[in-house]
């Protein structure tokens, strides 16, 4: 059975990096690099006409995985998902 810490530090990848962190370094950790994930996730949405609070709170909760999707997400309005000029 795997614990909690151990759980957010491998869904988080932090683990992958460095396996060794004490809980508290790596809740701390994982946190500041949610928040900025929630601003990153801010920015994009804003570029993409997508809805900002719904964004930068999945970027707060899912992290890395919030801001892989949002690059993956096809651009709002742009009708052909091969077309790259916008």
């Amino acid at each position: 059975m795997i614990d909690l810490v151990s759980a957010i530090g491998y869904l988080s990848g932090i683990y992958f990096i460095q396996p060794n962190l004490d809980p508290a370094t790596l809740i701390r950790t994982v946190s500041v690099i949610h928040i900025l994930d929630a601003l990153l996730c801010y920015v994009i949405a804003t570029q993409g006409g997508r809805n900002r609070t719904i964004w930068t709170l999945a970027g707060l909760v899912l992290g890395v995985w919030a801001v892989g999707t949002l690059f993956l997400v096809v651009e709002r309005g742009s009708g052909d998902p091969t077309n790259l000029e916008s």
